[in-house]
């Protein structure tokens, strides 16, 4: 608990530091174009309370959990089954490279010719832009699994159920967070640019707006407040369950 705190308090000194800077840039530099932190933070205000931030906000962490449990589900079940099986990997390794080189910016344009202007194609595009990382991950994961405990699980006739649950998921945890965090640092990206290309709400939409107005401080307020988002669910969420699920290592 200590520690944690330490820790919590290390971000925190951090971040004062950098506001510090950033306000002293911005005195400095003395543009309006480059609005200092306190003015950034007023607007970040006004918004919250008087503006659409909320909304905003909202509509496009709707899209990032469900592009994320999408293609960190489906990327998870793929990449351990072409682990295992070796004929599944040579059939669609190909495939996976493919996704992996394909840019998101893309997939976002075709999926929006090919379905329209909607949320399903906006998410399934961030998805899809996603899972091939989640595949590979979990695949290397699965392929360096020790094959004495597997063999063990057979000598006691554990079963398909109890030795994904006892033996190979404990193993593939750290593969899972790593595919866990990357993919939200890469996926709240795509939906920022998958709203701004077609989108009429969430955080991209209205940064195009602001942009197109030369509102630089709502720009980043805006920004900011999503990055804000996502900083308190890597450390509330994501850092305290690795943690946990690695406590085993000791």
């Amino acid at each position: 608990m200590a520690r944690f705190s330490a820790a919590v308090a290390g971000r925190a000194i951090s971040l004062l530091l950098l506001l510090t800077f950033w306000e002293a840039a911005a005195r400095l530099v003395h543009s309006r174009l480059f609005p200092g932190a306190g003015t950034v933070l007023d607007a970040l205000f006004d918004e919250t309370v008087h503006g659409e931030l909320l909304h905003h906000l909202g509509a496009t962490l709707l899209r990032v959990a469900v592009a994320f449990a999408l293609a960190v589900v489906a990327g998870a079940v793929i990449g351990i089954a072409m682990g295992l099986v070796r004929w599944l990997d040579a059939l669609f390794d190909s495939w996976v490279v493919l996704l992996l080189n394909l840019p998101a910016l893309v997939i976002a344009v075709l999926l929006y010719v090919w379905f329209g202007l909607t949320d399903v194609a906006a998410i399934t595009a961030v998805a899809v832009s996603k899972l091939p990382a989640v595949v590979v991950t979990l695949r290397e994961g699965t392929r360096a699994l020790d094959c004495d405990l597997a063999g063990m699980a057979r000598s006691f006739h554990l079963g398909a159920w109890r030795t994904l649950r006892h033996v190979i998921l404990p193993q593939l945890s750290p593969y899972l967070l790593v595919a866990a965090r990357s993919g939200l640092a890469l996926i709240w990206k795509i939906v920022l640019v998958v709203e701004l290309l077609g989108r009429p709400d969430g955080i991209g939409y209205e940064i195009q707006v602001f942009f197109q107005l030369f509102d630089i401080k709502r720009l980043i307020a805006y920004a900011l407040a999503f990055v804000a988002v996502v900083l308190a669910i890597e450390w509330c969420i994501l850092l305290p369950l690795e943690r946990r699920l690695l406590k085993w290592r000791g």
